[in-house]
């Protein structure tokens, strides 16, 4: 009888939210199971109050993401974590990660059952090869893995847990900027979330210029900016674009970069009415507490990335290149994203807004 279970996704904050269906069918069919996950110590964060999971395990990677900045003398060597999974004696390890690193991880540490995908030449360090699908949503693939392992998954909804302590926490700062949150007949507040992890995924500086624009002065909307404080020159920029630096806006938006830790970033965006933003983890936060969604996409496949919501809007071009998932170098300076219309932006905002009116005539 399986009694202890090692999850391997770690790295990225998307991509360790999209695992939480995987996880909440994990722990219906194994209840009285123990459920560890590895994840990294600053994506981890995200799914920290996960009831699915008993224990998570931090692991420190080497390599550094624009959005993981652990401390320098935490880290540990790869070793140090093969000694530690190994004393742990897990019976079977799902290693949702795809590298070639974390299937001989799990090979090093005598983990047992070994499932997880077929990639990175890889397999033989594996008990159950998984074919990984390019053309399915992440959520699919790491369910296809249960699947591989005899297990039928229930559903597939995203979700998370948002604490009240956080909530409230949010509400005071953004009081302290007369920003409302409680009144639904009054202005709303979007997120515009004008980066990402990789720079060839952004939309023009010009274009989401324009849509703050248009959004403050024609739609009296309260734009706001959330991120790392690394991203607040982005939206300096941004503003520069503007008149007076935006300040003369009907409405001008508000640089809240810095101001939150992850887990406060859900209850923020929890309480906004809409994200407009780029192909960034930040749009899988949104799908993951039901805010909705509106993202621009260029060179990712959008069928695998998208926000996984009924509530979300994707806006992509349709190029013969596409996807490319930025794996060779593009000889169309970056049309797919280049070529989408503040236009087209802006109609499906309208439309979203059109349906908070609708709902409160």
């Amino acid at each position: 009888m399986t009694k202890k279970i090692l999850v391997m996704r770690y790295r990225f904050i998307g991509d360790t939210l999209l695992t939480i269906p995987f996880l909440r069918n994990l722990r219906d069919a194994y209840p009285e199971a123990q459920i560890d996950m590895l994840v990294a110590p600053v994506s981890g964060e995200i799914i920290e109050d996960c009831p699915y999971v008993d224990n998570f395990i931090y692991f420190d990677t080497t390599k550094k993401h624009r959005y993981e900045n652990s401390d320098q003398n935490q880290k540990k060597t790869f070793w140090s974590y093969v000694s530690q999974l190994k004393k742990q004696n897990y019976d079977k390890a799902y290693v949702l990660k795809r590298s070639l690193s974390s299937a001989f991880l799990a090979f090093a540490a005598g983990i047992k059952e070994r499932i997880g995908f077929d990639t990175e030449c890889r397999g033989f360090l594996l008990t159950k090869r998984v074919p990984y699908i390019e053309n399915k949503h992440e959520i699919e693939c790491f369910l296809d893995v249960l699947r591989a392992d005899g297990i039928t998954p229930k559903d597939n909804y995203l979700e998370n847990w948002v604490s009240i302590k956080d909530l409230d926490q949010v509400k005071k700062i953004l009081k302290s900027y007369n920003i409302n949150t409680e009144n639904n007949y009054g202005k709303k507040n979007v997120i515009i979330h004008a980066t990402s992890g990789n720079r060839k995924k952004e939309w023009a500086k010009e274009n989401w210029a324009e849509i703050i624009r248009w959004l403050s002065e024609e739609k009296n909307v309260q734009v706001l900016f959330n991120g790392s404080k690394n991203d607040s020159q982005t939206y300096e920029e941004i503003m520069s674009i503007l008149p007076e630096n935006g300040e003369s806006l009907k409405n001008p938006p508000v640089n809240l970069c810095g101001t939150f830790s992850l887990k406060e970033t859900l209850a923020f965006t929890k309480l906004c009415d809409l994200i407009v933003g780029c192909d960034s983890g930040n749009l899988h936060i949104a799908a993951s507490v039901e805010t909705p969604v509106i993202g621009i996409y260029g060179p990712m496949n959008t069928e695998k990335w998208k926000a996984f919501s009924h509530d979300a809007v994707v806006v992509s071009t349709h190029l013969p290149c596409q996807p490319c998932g930025l794996k060779t170098p593009c000889t169309r300076n970056y049309r797919c994203i280049k070529d989408i219309s503040v236009e087209r932006v802006r109609d499906e905002i309208e439309a979203k807004l059109n349906v908070y009116q609708n709902m409160y005539v």
